[in-house]
């Protein structure tokens, strides 16, 4: 993730320098790792409640430090609609739509469930990874237990970004989209269970943040350069 931020910063406008490439290849692996342990987080959680306002206060923080790292408008949809903040708003709504599609205390019909989904996928829509990443929390969400079915929900969902990315921003970098197959290997020694060090989950939460901000700062006081 770190890698491929840095690329993007360092070497923007889609630069096609091998070793750039390469480094944004790497950090295809980070976005498969992010939505499946999304999944997982909503089946193992004690408190789902907690969970979704724990995330729902990462992505406000880190919609700040992403648009201060790339310099995008502060407000959402302003300028354009894609990339106008970090994939923590895919991953919110993409959680926020598993549990109320798979709620089934929730006093609602089925329809206005489908409704709700489908409009929270929606919104999605001008985050890092897009609405194919929520849709692919949902549908892993589905399949958990099945690791196959999983992926195959993984891929084509990401098929689906890859191919709009390719058509109205860029071919090779669309195409570049489809190497978080290299995540799957990765994903698969996961058995279920946590990890020794508790303290793991509240680094993850606070790094996302922290390395934008940092990238952030690097750009306008050493690079004194824009992205945009």
């Amino acid at each position: 993730m770190t890698i491929d931020h840095i690329a993007l910063l360092f070497f923007p406008r889609y630069s096609l320098d091998i070793p750039v490439v390469f480094m944004h290849i790497i950090g295809r692996l980070t976005a498969p790792i992010m939505l499946f342990f999304i999944v997982e987080g909503y089946y193992h959680t004690h408190n789902l409640k907690k969970y979704l306002l724990r995330l729902f206060v990462f992505t406000i923080l880190s919609h700040f430090a992403y648009v201060i790292a790339f310099d995008k408008s502060f407000i959402p949809l302003k300028e354009t609609v894609f990339d106008q903040t970090s994939i923590m708003w895919a991953l919110m709504l993409g959680l926020l739509a598993l549990v109320i599609r798979e709620n089934k205390d929730l006093k609602i019909r089925a329809w206005q469930k489908f409704i709700i989904v489908f409009i929270l996928v929606w919104l999605a829509f001008p985050a890092d990874w897009s609405s194919p990443a929520a849709l692919a929390i949902i549908y892993m969400g589905i399949n958990h237990g099945n690791f196959k079915k999983q992926m195959v929900s993984l891929v084509i969902c990401i098929t689906i970004y890859s191919i709009v990315y390719a058509v109205f921003l860029n071919l090779v970098y669309g195409l570049l989209q489809m190497f978080i197959v290299l995540a799957i290997p990765v994903l698969y020694q996961y058995n279920g269970e946590r990890g020794k060090w508790k303290g793991i989950k509240w680094f993850f939460y606070m790094y996302y943040p922290l390395h934008l901000m940092a990238l952030g700062i690097i750009r306008i006081f050493l690079l004194h350069k824009t992205i945009n």
